[in-house]
């Protein structure tokens, strides 16, 4: 089952794992929305091999096994983790280069550029 994971993981460049009962995967799917990124989600308690695919994260050190993101096919962690990149500024740099989102913030760069060139 592990390498079920990996290849969904490997699918697209944001995917969370996560229970459609837990408020906390909705914010931390919410945090990653909010930056235009659109994560493959996989709702455990969801889908018919859920519980299999929550083991294997276990057996794969995911503590706890919701929400489990991983950005870039690079297992982050979770809530805190994410929370912590967040904060750090490190996680919009980490959905670029993942490819999950492509501009951000053009807006600043943009009027930042036009004040230092008059």
């Amino acid at each position: 089952m592990e390498a079920a994971v990996r290849q969904l993981v490997g699918e697209r460049p944001v995917v969370i794992f996560s229970k459609s009962c837990c408020c906390v995967s909705y914010s931390m799917k919410q945090l990653i929305a909010s930056y235009g990124a659109n994560p493959t989600v996989h709702e455990l308690d969801e889908i018919p091999n859920g519980r299999d695919i929550e083991r294997a994260l276990q057996s794969m050190g995911c503590k706890p096994t919701v929400p489990v993101v991983f950005i870039g096919q690079k297992f982050v962690g979770g809530a805190n983790e994410l929370i912590s990149l967040q904060v750090r500024g490190k996680l919009v740099p980490m959905l670029m280069e993942a490819g999950a989102i492509w501009v951000w913030n053009t807006t600043s760069a943009s009027a930042s550029t036009s004040t230092t060139t008059r």
